[in-house]
């Protein structure tokens, strides 16, 4: 029966690499809607900085969940997976196609898999780590989760400690390895998904990169971050682009140092995001130039009825 399902087009990739182009022409020729699975372009005052798509592209083919949602709302992970999994049902009614596009790996994740059944921890226990990690650095954190749960340690992106937090924070709470909540086996979906991962030689990806950053500074980022001061603690701040302009208006840094630490930033993120897309099965490479190589790739995996 699995053939007669219809069919999610996943587009992913590095950031700047070009998905948006990407998703609206193949939108286009599908005559079908666009999920956005970003995690900031969602929000309404994030404009500039999150390099949404263009108002050219949103008119081009039906959009959702850009500027669909407030910073001031509380906003998950899990929350998103909800509404996307509504909006799809919605659309599988008259479509057997949609698209779902983005960079943040775990909304994706999200609506292909499911999520994890992770128990809630208590927020001082949080909190008591994000204080260690601001006094002491990440490297004593990542030794606890070495020591207490090996597995998840050799998977996990040590550099990034909000996920290390996480787990200790469930990892003191429950008594219990991290891993051991993780699901084993993917959630049934009434789609089926084709994914198609993005890649382009690394210099000319963060050339991209360094050019974008460039463009967002003459059309008025700085503008666009000041005008964002009074909710700079929020977590949808906790951005690139944002948390370096906001230390620039306090006077920590140049704004030329601030644009040069965007872009680096911007780089690593570009190399976080391959590095877990390399670690997920079932990718079909294509250039973000080679629109009719995917086209043909699609429709050949398209069930004819």
């Amino acid at each position: 029966m699995s053939e007669r399902k219809p069919t999610l087009i996943v587009i992913a990739g590095p950031t700047a690499v070009g998905k948006s182009s990407v998703a609206t022409h193949l939108a286009k020729a599908f005559s079908c809607d666009i999920l956005n699975a970003d995690s900031r372009q969602i929000y309404q005052e994030l404009d500039i900085g999150t390099a949404k798509p263009s108002p050219v592209e949103l008119q081009a083919t039906p959009h959702h969940f850009v500027s669909s949602h407030s910073i001031s709302q509380r906003y998950t992970a899990a929350d998103y997976v909800e509404e996307a999994l509504a909006i799809l049902e919605g659309l599988w009614e008259d479509h057997r196609v949609a698209i779902l596009t983005g960079g943040t790996g775990l909304y994706i994740r999200g609506v292909l898999e499911g999520f994890d059944d992770i128990p809630d921890v208590d927020p001082q226990m949080t909190e008591a780590l994000e204080i260690q990690f601001r006094e002491s650095g990440i490297a004593a954190l990542q030794e606890e989760l070495r020591l207490k749960d090996s597995t998840y340690y050799h998977k996990v992106d040590l550099h990034n400690h909000r996920r290390i937090i996480r787990a200790l924070s469930v990892i003191r709470t429950t008594g219990q390895a991290y891993s051991s909540f993780l699901r084993q086996e993917p959630v049934v979906r009434q789609f089926r998904p084709l994914k198609i991962l993005l890649q382009m030689e690394r210099d000319a990806l963060y050339e991209r990169i360094n050019q974008r950053v460039d463009l967002m500074m003459e059309i008025g980022l700085l503008d666009e971050v000041r005008g964002l001061m009074d909710y700079r603690d929020l977590p949808s701040l906790q951005t690139v682009g944002y948390r370096e302009l906001f230390d620039h208006l306090d006077g920590k840094t140049s704004l030329q140092e601030a644009i040069e630490l965007i872009k680096r930033n911007s780089r690593r993120y570009a190399k976080r995001q391959m590095t877990w897309y390399r670690n997920q099965p079932d990718w079909q490479v294509f250039s973000p130039y080679e629109i009719e190589e995917m086209l043909k790739y699609i429709k050949q995996n398209i069930p004819k009825s």
